[in-house]
């Protein structure tokens, strides 16, 4: 989510009659709750309708590339949201977890071109997640809005 619009770029962005879908892992639950608000708050500041949100939750972030495949293929999403959280332990799950939902994320957004703003946080610890919650759930909305309103352009 690099670059994610700020500052006077995002008075560019306009949600108003966007659909978004966003799935939610609630493995992590404090910061990936902290994570949908921020990014809900942002929606709506972006005009994008309470009624054109679509939020699921799934058990942690392995689940959340299947549950956006299926909110791909049921349609009507201008983009998806993946929410969720990561925190280093002592074992390789880790990076099986981070490398896997990450490359299954942006796999469905390739398969289905449809974009999809991944805000699932990979941190070394709990007060690196705490530090980036706000802030990566604002970004994955107007990450969101702002490919939706560009592949519409380029359709």
């Amino acid at each position: 989510m690099q670059g994610a619009n700020k500052g006077a770029d995002a008075k560019l962005l306009n949600g108003k009659g966007l659909r978004i879908g966003i799935v939610q892992a609630r493995f992590n639950a404090d910061i990936t709750d902290a994570l949908a608000s921020a990014c809900l708050s942002e929606l709506e500041e972006l005009g994008v309708a309470a009624s054109d949100i679509h939020h699921v939750q799934v058990p942690g972030a392995l689940e959340v590339p299947v549950a956006l495949q299926a909110l791909a293929e049921r349609g009507g999403y201008h983009a998806l949201v993946a929410l969720g959280c990561i925190i280093r332990g002592e074992t390789y799950h880790f990076e099986l977890v981070a490398n896997e939902s990450g490359a299954s994320v942006s796999r469905v957004a390739l398969d289905y071109r449809l974009p999809i703003a991944n805000a699932i946080l990979t941190t070394e610890n709990l007060e690196q997640a705490v530090a980036r919650q706000t802030d990566k759930g604002r970004d994955a909305a107007r990450v969101a809005v702002e490919m939706a309103q560009l592949l519409a352009t380029l359709s």
